[in-house]
């Protein structure tokens, strides 16, 4: 777990735990967190890794309501949380998560999971909205549903940075992907994400890559090797 300087003053992080990759842009005294993991534990570890950064204030977005990218939230308050209007936190999911380690022989992570107070967004946008992270602006885009039906994509304009959270996972697509949102209108949300014309793509799991990446994938989902067609109900 280290970070990656992916572009001047924005870093990526790669963490053991399903490969997820969190994000961090630092600005002029002032910073922004990208997902928070995903329980209380691994939300402090990744607090503390900021902090190896930078010690300015920060604002947090969540790129999507699915666990591992939000349940640890709460370790950063107080401050703004960012998330598409659509954000839900269903409470159930919780002790379902915490079931899953547990069964898996990971006891210490589903107590964590168990203990975790759920915190969600305090900031909500619809379609776009724009941060100002000490000087620089951050845009966040929502371009429809696709791995989820709240999908963030953060851009970071001043040095061509996207991170794209689980529209993009690398080195492939993971089969619990496609359990949720619309997995017919993916490929469009890519093509929105390869508008901004990015030189750097984050991903929500896996290593940063370039538009090529992101061109192939959204080619594999175009051909319906994934249940192109299908739709989950909200």
């Amino acid at each position: 777990m280290t970070w990656t300087e992916v572009a001047a003053g924005v870093y990526a992080r790669r963490h053991e735990e399903l490969d997820l990759t969190t994000g961090l842009v630092v600005g002029d005294g002032a910073c922004l967190v990208i997902d928070t993991r995903g329980d209380r534990v691994q939300g402090a570890e990744l607090k503390a890794a900021v902090r190896e950064i930078t010690p300015h204030p920060w604002q947090v977005v969540l790129t999507h309501p699915h666990f591992d990218h939000y349940y640890g939230t709460a370790e950063f308050l107080p401050c703004d949380v960012w998330a598409h209007e659509g954000f839900r936190i269903n409470p159930g999911e919780q002790a379902t998560w915490a079931e899953k380690y547990r069964a898996e022989g990971k006891e210490d992570i589903a107590r964590a999971i168990e203990t975790t107070t759920i915190a969600g967004p305090t900031k909500f946008f619809t379609e776009r909205a724009e941060l100002d992270v000490g000087g620089r602006t951050v845009v966040l885009h929502h371009f429809g549903p696709a791995h989820s039906f709240d999908d963030v994509v953060v851009h970071v304009p001043d040095v061509d940075v996207v991170f794209a959270g689980d529209l993009v996972e690398v080195p492939e697509f993971i089969e619990e992907s496609f359990g949720d949102g619309d997995a017919g209108s993916w490929p469009q949300a890519l093509e929105a994400l390869l508008a901004l014309e990015p030189e750097v793509v984050v991903p929500g799991h896996g290593y940063p890559v370039g538009a090529n990446f992101v061109a192939a994938q959204r080619e594999i989902l175009s051909s319906g090797r994934f249940t192109a067609g299908w739709t989950s109900p909200r």
